[in-house]
């Protein structure tokens, strides 16, 4: 017979020491509390076996719904704070929802938690880099906690925190962690400043911390990151390029720098921990015992990563295509390419810029001049010609804004020519005082 379901509350509580906290910039919840506290004002035996959606502007009220409705609700869909009215009305009939809440921050002493926790309960996670109806994915505890067990070496009294919402998979995942590792958790605020979000974290002594690339280089960007002293820094949903990473072990030098690669679809398929830019071509092929071993192979296919992992969502919702091909493995759109003895990532199957025919993966510029000692972030971006229809324009965010531009930009079309073919060198090249970033935490990408 199999074990019991455990709910997510339940493993929080039976997995650590007395003194957790979750909080974000204004409240701080002592985790013991929710062994006999809920957050929901009324009773959860109305949402039993009931599909629910979470409405809130900040986190810490999902996160305690989360633990509040799991083994209760028959699907929690994790609602995202930037989810456009427009497309609420799809979402609910799409998903079958039958309540939406818009739970309170803070527990209620006088609601007792459930007892019952026996439901299997569906998230609902949405993906990004839409911008029609936003796809759903579905998880079960089971397949987004698989990938927590990656060796990561934490201790007692680890403290994590994200740059990520955990509402979307990324922050989840390291939501999770927190959860059920036995540390406390450290919420990004709505509204708080990269500074003054570094700063708390310091002051909260925060010993583990995501984000992606272009959260990283806002935090160096910003003049605070010396204000926490990580253990261990980790960087996933874009391309890591060989110098963001060697500029946080500048920064970090004590910390471990490790660089993921997962999707809302596809789960956590590895991380690379040597401090290189891309991963070894050992990983690729069901000989590597280390991926085996947690239920992960991956394959290359016509130059894009395919995973096959227990790990996988179970299926999107609507009518949208099956995950996976017939033998199980996800097509990620994530184009890579083999130099040596390592695969390095090119940029997204969706993203490339058609130069007179010839394709360019703006990330592959973007590497080159992120290289540059001057520059701090940069975006590749196609901009319309009528001849060739469409030629690489790039931006670039320079570390000290009264740099002579000038110098700066002959050297970086020097490095860009000595580097790449001519049809990748940016036609059109400026300095610019920022970049847009999503809420997913990933670079605006503009279109043709």
């Amino acid at each position: 017979m199999p074990p019991a379901r455990r709910s997510l509350v339940e493993i929080t509580l039976a997995s650590g020491r007395a003194g957790r906290t979750i909080g974000d910039e204004t409240n701080r919840i002592d985790l013991a509390d929710l062994a006999v506290h809920t957050n929901l004002a009324e009773p959860r035996e109305a949402s039993r076996g009931r599909a629910v959606l979470l409405r809130t502007r900040t986190q810490l009220p999902t996160v305690l719904a989360l633990l509040a409705l799991d083994g209760i609700a028959r699907r929690v869909l994790l609602g995202l704070p930037d989810l456009k009215a427009e497309h609420l009305a799809g979402v609910i009939q799409e998903a079958g929802v039958d309540d939406v809440l818009v739970p309170p921050s803070l527990l209620r002493r006088d609601e007792p938690a459930p007892a019952d926790r026996s439901v299997e309960t569906e998230w609902i996670l949405f993906t990004s880099g839409t911008t029609g109806l936003p796809k759903m994915v579905a998880h079960t505890l089971a397949s987004l906690t698989g990938p927590l067990d990656d060796g990561l070496a934490v201790v007692p009294g680890s403290v994590w925190s994200t740059f990520y919402d955990v509402r979307r998979y990324g922050g989840l995942q390291i939501l999770l962690r927190a959860l059920l590792g036995g540390g406390s958790m450290v919420l990004s605020g709505a509204d708080e400043g990269v500074g003054d979000f570094l700063a708390r974290a310091g002051r909260e002594g925060v010993t583990h911390i995501s984000g992606t690339p272009s959260h990283w280089r806002r935090a160096l960007m910003s003049g605070a990151a010396h204000r926490m002293a990580p253990k261990y820094v980790r960087l996933s949903g874009e391309i890591a390029d060989q110098a963001i990473l060697d500029n946080l072990k500048a920064a970090y030098p004590g910390a471990e720098v490790a660089h993921a690669f997962a999707s809302t679809e596809a789960g956590v398929a590895f991380d690379v921990r040597d401090g290189l830019a891309g991963f070894p071509v050992s990983y690729v092929g069901p000989s590597n015992a280390h991926l085996t071993a947690k239920g992960v192979e991956l394959r290359v296919k016509d130059g894009t990563l395919r995973i096959r992992s227990t790990r996988t969502a179970s299926r999107y919702l609507g009518d949208c295509p099956a995950l996976g091909d017939g033998e199980g493995f996800v097509d990620t759109g994530d184009m890579v390419e083999r130099r040596g003895e390592r695969y390095y990532f090119l940029g997204r199957r969706e993203g490339v810029i058609n130069v007179g025919g010839q394709k360019v993966h703006p990330e592959e510029v973007e590497a080159i001049l992120n290289r540059h000692p001057a520059v701090r972030l940069s975006l590749v971006w196609p901009r319309k010609s009528p001849i060739t229809g469409a030629i690489v324009a790039a931006d670039v965010v320079l570390r000290d804004p009264a740099a002579d531009f000038a110098a700066v930009r002959q050297q970086l079309l020097d490095a860009c020519r000595a580097s790449l073919p001519a049809h990748k060198v940016p036609a059109s090249l400026r300095a610019v005082a920022s970049l847009p970033v999503a809420e997913s935490g990933k670079l605006l990408r503009p279109h043709a």
